[in-house]
């Protein structure tokens, strides 16, 4: 903008500039912001995968699922891996059509981003009105849905996204102990395939679904999770 000056000049004087004011502020270094999942994020050429094999009773031939991670932020103090999509496959085509719809539906979850695990207590919690059934090793399954819940689960612990509750070694020796002399007082024999890793004569814990309960000294004990009733 032009200034006019109107009156006389009777005197200058020059002023140094402010080196304060004229100093440029040094430029701060901007935080990387860490990726977060979302449907926005377009497929990779490459994903991790992990594949599960399940053989539920109630299928004429196993069960293949595999879950594809993307790794986000990679070499960064942000890098994470997230659940991307799922496929199951199989030979039986009786479970097909739901199958199918299932795995685009949790593909869809997962790539949504966010908290993703409440899959898990969703699909666990789907029971099969002709009946559960147990699996290998013991543990009851209320549906084919609810194994693949567990098979979810299981990888969302493995990388991280779920906590898994480990038990002390302490914890581990005692109910080592208690299987042992549980196993020396009851010798009866029994056909029981189905019993698994845990004596033939336990019964079912209502806390993790194994049937690995058993009684003594008046006292309930789970040898698979540690749930007892005497504390």
């Amino acid at each position: 903008m032009t200034v006019k000056i109107s009156n006389k000049i009777v005197g200058y004087r020059v002023t140094k500039a402010d080196p304060e004011a004229t100093q440029e502020a040094p430029a701060q270094p901007q935080e990387m912001q860490p990726v977060r999942m979302n449907e926005t994020i377009e497929r990779p050429d490459f994903l991790l995968g992990t594949t599960y094999k399940i053989k539920p009773p109630v299928a004429e031939h196993a069960m293949y699922i595999t879950i594809n991670d993307i790794l986000l932020n990679e070499d960064t103090d942000h890098e994470s891996r997230q659940p991307y999509e799922v496929f199951i496959n199989s030979k039986s085509m009786e479970h097909f059509q739901w199958v199918i719809a299932l795995t685009r539906v949790i593909s869809a979850v997962f790539r949504k981003g966010g908290d993703v695990t409440f899959l898990v207590e969703e699909l666990r919690s789907v029971y099969d009105p002709n009946g559960g059934y147990f699996k290998k090793g013991g543990v009851f399954m209320p549906s084919l849905v609810a194994e693949i819940g567990a098979v979810i689960e299981k990888h969302l612990k493995a990388i991280g996204l779920l906590e898994s509750e480990e038990m002390s070694e302490t914890t581990k020796r005692i109910l080592a102990e208690k299987r042992a002399e549980f196993e020396a007082s009851h010798t009866t024999a029994t056909n029981d395939d189905k019993a698994g890793d845990y004596p033939p004569n336990s019964t079912m814990c209502g806390k993790c679904n194994t049937k690995a309960v058993i009684v003594m000294d008046g006292c309930a004990t789970c040898l698979s999770c540690g749930d007892s009733k005497c504390g």
